[in-house]
């Protein structure tokens, strides 16, 4: 089974990354919308001026040939460039030395820095792409949280950005390739495909008759039938837009006096009910979902470093200061604290690096 840091194979799958993001220039980055809204989540920082990507370019080149490799320099180049200047950086560096960016990281580093400093210098439908398709290939409810969150915990543009880059990469729909995953069985499986095969609606318009009684199909459902994943649950969470499902949430607390991802986990050891849950807070608070990840990937024996880097990069130019501050409300410590007590070396600079001051 390959991973991210050590199949150059699957890596040449994907597209070179100036073609990918010339072909997606048009589609908004998964955290475009805040942004254009003039308020930015995004946890990184990038300097004023930003040099030129040749000069860029020709920094990396510096960093990585010679005797040892400047990892500090790598990270304070990458580490502080949006996605549209990182592709920028890729296309110059491919220009000037005739090889990929991320074969050169590829040869250059090792182990969770590695995989940290690809995931992050790759495009993020291509990112999020490879992501899903190792996750078709694990058993196990993270894999499926990475699923849930490709398909909800973005804009509808971007998702439509990694179906044609997991079609590119891939030679298969990521629909098809969901819909004939053996690890999955209806009505999760369903549910599944519905989601990653979705084109929301992107727009702010809400309509308050639907809001209640969808609130009400979802009651029934989830309450009365005790079927977290029936098809009228499917099909409300599969296909509206984020506001009027906020609208449909908050209509349904209303009604009953508690939220529906209250409910949901009050079902304890029921899948279905906590995959809907996930998709739930993927859809209208993303912030306490990746905020559980982080928790999740950190506590107990060992570190899961796969979720945990996941989670920092996809979110790091999205909505990761709203994480952080959900994290510190809801655990009473920090996201910087506990990547530095549980972290060590290169691996954990870079990730503080994306993560920001607190």
């Amino acid at each position: 089974m390959c991973c991210w840091c050590c199949c150059l194979e699957c890596i040449h799958n994907i597209p070179p990354l100036n073609l990918l993001f010339l072909h997606f220039s048009d589609s908004p980055l998964p955290g475009e919308a805040a942004a254009a809204s003039g308020v930015s989540m995004a946890s990184i920082s990038v300097p004023n001026p930003v040099p030129s990507a040749t000069e860029d370019a020709e920094n990396i080149r510096k960093a990585v040939q010679g005797w040892g490799t400047d990892e500090k320099a790598l990270i304070e180049i990458l580490g502080h460039r949006t996605a549209a200047q990182r592709a920028e950086i890729a296309v110059a560096y491919e220009g000037l030395y005739n090889e990929t960016l991320l074969d050169r990281l590829h040869s250059e580093l090792s182990g969770d820095f590695r995989s940290a400093m690809m995931l992050w210098a790759a495009d993020p439908a291509a990112r999020d792409a490879k992501l899903a398709h190792k996750a078709l290939k694990k058993k196990g409810d993270r894999s499926v949280w990475v699923l849930i969150e490709v398909a909800c915990a973005s804009t509808p543009d971007h998702l439509v950005a990694v179906r044609k880059a997991y079609c590119a990469a891939y030679s298969a729909s990521l629909e098809e390739d969901v819909a004939a995953c053996p690890l999955y069985k209806d009505p999760l499986k369903q549910f599944l495909v519905r989601l990653v095969s979705s084109y929301r609606y992107a727009g702010d318009g809400v309509d308050e008759e639907l809001a209640a009684a969808e609130a009400a199909e979802l009651h029934a459902a989830v309450v009365a039938k005790k079927q977290p994943l029936h098809g009228d649950v499917v099909r409300i969470v599969g296909s509206r837009s984020k506001p009027q499902l906020k609208a449909t949430f908050e209509r349904y607390r209303q009604e009953h006096g508690k939220a529906v991802d209250e409910v949901l986990d009050e079902r304890r050891g029921d899948q279905l009910a906590a995959m809907l849950k996930t998709a739930v807070w993927c859809l209208t608070s993303p912030e306490k979902h990746f905020a559980e990840v982080i928790r999740s990937s950190i506590l107990g024996l060992g570190t899961d470093e796969e979720s945990l880097t996941r989670a920092i990069v996809s979110r790091a130019e999205v909505d990761l200061q709203k994480v952080k501050e959900e994290y510190r409300a809801r655990y009473r410590t920090t996201v910087t604290s506990d990547v530095t007590g549980d972290t060590s070396g290169y691996y954990k600079d870079i990730l503080l690096t994306l993560v920001g001051p607190e």
